[in-house]
């Protein structure tokens, strides 16, 4: 699994969600349960992760969708 994008925002994270989804891309997304201990402040970015292989579709796909900002540097 590769790390495609690291955000605070609730509402990217579910607009990259339904993306990723309706592309038939699986996805992770890591830390979301980190809410609990840091007390919903939004201070402890989400992960999203999508296998090697889906990867170069995905950050397509969001480069389509004018979210090319968001991704993480391609290592």
């Amino acid at each position: 699994m590769r790390e495609l994008l690291r955000t605070n925002d609730a509402v990217l994270l579910s607009a990259v969600g339904a993306l990723l989804d309706g592309a038939d891309i699986g996805h992770l997304v890591l830390d979301q349960n980190m809410s609990i201990l840091e007390g919903s402040l939004g201070v402890i970015p989400r992960r999203v992760l999508v296998h090697e292989d889906d990867l170069a579709g995905a950050r397509r796909l969001l480069t389509d969708a004018g979210l090319a900002h968001e991704l993480r540097s391609d290592d």
